[in-house]
C-alpha cells in the first residue's frame, strides 16, 4: 500500500534536499524528482518477480545527476539558483528517455541512456585501449557483446538559455512532440526542441510602464491533443486559452475563464486566495483543472463563465488567513493532477495532508504522508480535521496543524493507481490495495 523513499537522510537535511517537482514519464515505469539543490533525481519501477507475480514493481534509484548550478547574473548583479522548477518527459522515441528541466532561466534537455553490454575484440585496439599497428594486424576478428553492470549515463543534448528576463514558473511539451511552451510572469514563449537560439514570444502581458502592472502569468500548459492551443492562468484568478491558428501573438485570448466573485465574501485577502496556482488539462482534452489556495475546480473548455466542479480542500483555514499571511504561507503555490482515467484528482495541504476526490461519486479523503505510515504495506487511514468545538478521537485540532509541512509537488501515475507525493525532502509512493 505504502512506500516511502527518503532522498536525504533526517540529520543531513538542508534546504537543498527539498524536492521542488515530480513527474512520472508517459509510461509511469520511471519518475522524475528535482530539487532545490538543482539535482534531479530518476527512479525506476522494478520489474514484477517470478518468485511474487502478484506484487507490483517498487520504484528503485535508476540515475542521479545534477541539472542546474547556482549562477551569477553580472548585467543584473542577481544570483540565480540552481533550484528545478519544473521537469517534464517527451515521449520515448528510441531505447534512451529525455526530459526538459529548468530553473528560474534556463531549460536543459537529458538524454538517459543506459548500457549493460560492452564490445571486446576490437581489430585496431587492444584489450586496454590502445591503438594497434596496422601493418601487424594479421587477421580479422569480429568483435563481440560481454554483459557488464549496468551503467546510466545522463547527458545534456541542448540548452535553452536567454529567452526569459523574469523566472519561469512553467514547462509544457506539445502534442506535436517537435516543440514546448515555457512562461515566466509575464511572457510565454514557443520553442522547437531541435533549435536553442531562438524562441518565438506568443504572448506578452508587460505594460509598457511597469506600474500599471496588475498581475502576473502563474502557470501555462499545452492541450494534450491540439497542438495549436495552449492556457496560462493569472494571478488575479483567470485563465486564458489561446489559439496559435489565430494570431502570431496571443496577446487576445480565444475563451476567457473566470468565475464572478460573491461581494459578500471578499476581504483583504480575496485577490491573494483567488491567484492560481496550478492548471492541468484532463487527459482526454475535454477538462482543465486549476487550484487557488483554498480549492481545485475543474472547468469545462466549453463553458467559460463559471466551473463545472468546485472542490474545497482546505476552507477550514479561511479563519486563519491573517496569520498565513504574516508567517508568507498564503503564498504557497500548491499543484494538482489527474488520476489517469481523469475520474479523480489530488492535491496537496498543510500537516502533510493531501486530498483526493472522487469526481463520480464527489467522495473525498484526506491522507497523511509521514513516516509512521509509510512502512511497506501498510494501509493508510483517513484523516480528519476538526474546526471547533468537541474533538473526536481520531481528529486533529486546526490550531494544531504544521504549516511548516506542505504538500506542494504530487504526481499520479499515467495508468494505475500510483502516486507521488513529495514532502520536505522526503517522496512518498503509495499505491492502492493488492489483493
Amino acid at each position: 500500500m505504502a512506500e516511502c523513499i527518503s532522498l536525504m537522510s533526517a540529520s543531513s537535511f538542508n534546504q537543498a534536499d527539498i524536492i521542488s517537482t515530480v513527474e512520472f514519464n508517459y509510461s509511469g515505469e520511471l519518475l522524475a524528482t528535482g530539487d532545490k539543490g538543482g539535482r534531479v533525481v530518476i527512479f525506476q519501477r522494478e520489474q514484477e518477480s517470478k518468485n511474487r507475480p502478484h506484487s507490483r514493481g517498487e520504484y528503485n534509484v535508476y540515475s542521479t545527476f545534477q541539472s542546474h548550478e547556482p549562477e551569477f547574473d553580472y548585467l543584473k548583479s542577481l544570483e540565480i539558483e540552481e533550484k528545478i522548477n519544473k521537469i517534464r518527459w517527451l515521449p520515448q522515441q528510441n531505447a534512451a528517455h529525455s526530459l526538459l528541466s529548468t530553473n528560474d532561466k534556463t531549460i536543459k534537455l537529458w538524454k538517459i541512456s543506459q548500457r549493460d553490454k560492452r564490445a571486446e575484440g576490437y581489430n585496431l585496439k587492444d584489450e586496454d585501449g590502445r591503438l594497434r599497428d596496422p601493418f601487424r594486424i594479421t587477421s580479422l576478428r569480429v568483435p563481440v557483446l560481454l554483459p557488464m553492470d549496468r551503467m546510466v549515463e545522463a547527458s545534456p543534448r541542448r540548452i535553452f538559455a536567454n529567452a526569459h528576463t523574469y523566472h519561469i514558473n512553467s514547462i509544457s511539451v506539445n502534442s506535436d512532440h517537435e516543440t514546448y511552451l515555457s512562461a515566466d510572469d509575464l511572457r510565454v514563449n514557443l520553442w522547437h526542441l531541435e533549435i536553442t537560439d531562438r524562441s518565438f514570444n506568443i504572448v506578452d502581458i508587460k505594460p509598457a510602464n511597469m506600474e500599471e502592472l496588475t498581475e502576473v502569468i502563474t502557470a501555462a500548459e499545452c492541450h494534450p491533443h491540439q497542438c495549436n492551443v495552449f492556457v496560462y492562468s493569472s494571478s488575479k484568478g483567470t485563465i486564458r486559452l489561446c489559439d496559435m491558428r489565430a494570431a502570431a501573438l496571443c496577446d487576445r485570448q480565444s475563451k476567457f475563464f473566470e468565475e464572478p466573485e460573491d461581494p459578500s465574501s471578499r476581504s483583504f485577502f480575496s485577490e491573494i486566495i483567488s491567484s492560481i496556482s496550478d492548471v492541468k488539462f484532463s487527459h482526454s482534452g475535454r477538462y482543465m483543472m486549476t487550484r487557488d489556495y483554498l480549492s481545485v475546480k475543474v472547468w469545462d473548455l466549453n463553458m467559460e463563465n463559471r466551473p463545472v466542479e468546485t472542490y474545497q480542500v482546505h476552507e477550514y483555514l479561511r479563519s486563519k488567513l491573517c496569520s498565513l499571511y504574516e508567517n508568507d504561507c498564503i503564498f504557497d503555490k500548491f499543484e494538482c493532477c489527474w488520476n489517469g482515467a481523469d475520474s479523480a484528482i489530488m492535491t496537496g495541504s498543510y500537516n502533510n495532508f493531501f486530498r483526493m476526490f472522487d469526481r463520480n461519486t464527489r467522495r473525498d479523503i484526506t491522507l497523511e504522508a509521514s513516516r509512521e505510515n509509510s512502512k511497506p504495506r501498510a494501509i493508510l487511514k483517513a484523516r480528519k480535521v476538526s474546526t471547533g468545538g468537541k474533538r473526536k478521537k481520531d481528529e486533529i485540532s486546526v490550531d494544531s496543524l504544521d504549516f511548516n509541512k506542505k504538500i506542494l509537488h504530487t504526481a499520479w501515475h499515467p495508468k494505475e493507481n500510483v502516486i507521488a507525493v513529495a514532502a520536505t525532502n522526503n517522496l512518498y509512493i503509495f499505491q492502492d490495495k493488492i489483493n
